[in-house]
């Protein structure tokens, strides 16, 4: 969105440019990468990711502080699913920003929603390095946040991930890992930390202790789990796990499996008034509640209840599920009200947004939404680390969601 990198960029782009940058990628993510990847990059200034990295900071201490708010995430894990020995704050959090119109026609930043879960923390500055050696571009433009050097970004992953232990006593534990589109960044975790990548499923119990076994078949004792299994998968899948995922194990987490129900979009109606984020309501509160008053309180036009009213300028989406997995546009009335009374709670209704289509493309404006990820390392600081960035043109966001156009996908911000 700086114009004359963008412009920059577009006069010197060629296509060999592009498919050396997927050639580099799959050679450093030691596999193929199966998710698109946009063929540019963007170019943001300091001051527009600092006013969003400072929002994350700002919200998730926010809900950190209330303890009504953590009562209530937490008697919304769902039941079987909330693990022993939850740590004083998350590890990893990530935010994620639509930029939009304002009344007065500025571009503004506004919460998607915010997770407290691991994102693409290997790959997405391998990837950002990936696309600085494909298109020469300058070295002057940085890739981090905080006054990060890049090495010091992995100093502050390691220190987050492993705590304390050796790298071997340490894992990444996702379900089925070599088949997952997540792969390069275990891939890349992996080598740059020392850490095995293992599949949660093989895991093993012994008295208080977890092991797993090495390529040679040797069993060592798991000290500390960098958690990639996302519960939602394992609950819709009903995946039987060799041992009690809510016993208080001799283990440490690196990023507690608690802490992806209770900062997650659970939180949004409970943010709701902070001038960043979009109006949202649960759908009990909609449908028998305060929540319709809230939301036209909050300017939100809605028509008026009907069976065949369209709620043009909502989202239904469900808590817990993950990569817009379930998000519903425009819900009708009898959309609502289909969803039994017993399951209401697990769904919310946001205002949408209109995303500004700020990125200036040879297939057209293309809209940006921007990721900002957080290191929480014990015994330290909540620290925005890097900016992760989808574009596309369509009416959501995912890689998946755009994988029959040209540049968009999965891109990386350099920061003027």
């Amino acid at each position: 969105m700086i114009p004359h990198l963008r412009q920059s960029f577009n006069r010197s782009f060629n296509e060999s440019q592009y498919q050396n940058l997927l050639k580099i990628l799959d050679q450093r993510a030691h596999t193929n990468v199966h998710f698109r990847v946009a063929e540019t990059p963007i170019f943001l200034t300091r001051e527009l990711l600092s006013e969003m990295a400072d929002a994350g900071v700002r919200l998730s201490k926010r809900l950190l502080a209330n303890p009504d708010y953590l009562a209530a995430a937490r008697d919304a894990i769902p039941a079987g699913w909330s693990a022993a020995g939850l740590s004083a704050y998350p590890n990893f959090l990530t935010a994620d920003f639509a930029l939009v119109r304002d009344s007065t026609g500025a571009l503004t930043p506004r919460l998607v929603e915010i997770q407290a879960f691991p994102s693409l923390y290997g790959y997405q500055l391998v990837m950002a390095e990936s696309f600085r050696e494909a298109y020469s571009l300058p070295a002057s433009l940085s890739l981090t946040l905080s006054g990060l050097s890049d090495s010091a970004y992995w100093k502050l992953l390691r220190q987050t991930v492993l705590g304390s232990h050796a790298p071997r006593q340490v894992v990444l534990a996702e379900i089925d890992p070599e088949h997952q589109k997540t792969l390069p960044d275990f891939n890349v975790t992996s080598e740059r930390l020392g850490i095995p990548v293992v599949d949660v499923r093989t895991i093993e119990a012994e008295g208080r202790k977890l092991y797993y076994r090495d390529p040679a078949g040797q069993r060592i004792e798991i000290r500390r789990i960098y958690n990639r299994a996302i519960a939602d998968e394992l609950i819709v899948r009903k995946i039987q796990l060799p041992f009690d995922w809510t016993a208080d194990w001799d283990v440490e987490w690196a990023g507690h499996p608690n802490w992806y129900f209770l900062i997650s979009k659970f939180s949004l109606p409970w943010l709701t008034g902070d001038p960043v984020v979009p109006p949202c309501v649960f759908l009990h509160d909609f449908l028998s509640g305060p929540g319709r008053k809230q939301l036209e309180i909050a300017g939100v036009a809605l028509p008026r209840t009907a069976p065949d009213a369209v709620y043009s300028e909502l989202l239904l989406k469900p808590l817990f599920s993950f990569a817009g997995k379930g998000i519903q546009f425009s819900p009708t009335q009898d959309d609502l009200e289909a969803i039994p009374p017993n399951r209401r709670s697990q769904y919310l209704l946001q205002q949408r947004m209109h995303f500004e289509r700020t990125i200036d493309t040879p297939e057209g404006p293309t809209q940006a939404e921007i990721r900002i990820l957080y290191l929480w390392p014990d015994g330290g600081e909540l620290t925005p680390v890097l900016p992760l960035i989808r574009l596309g043109r369509g009416m959501m966001m995912g890689v998946d969601h755009n994988r029959d156009l040209t540049w968009v996908g999965a891109s990386a911000a350099f920061i003027e």
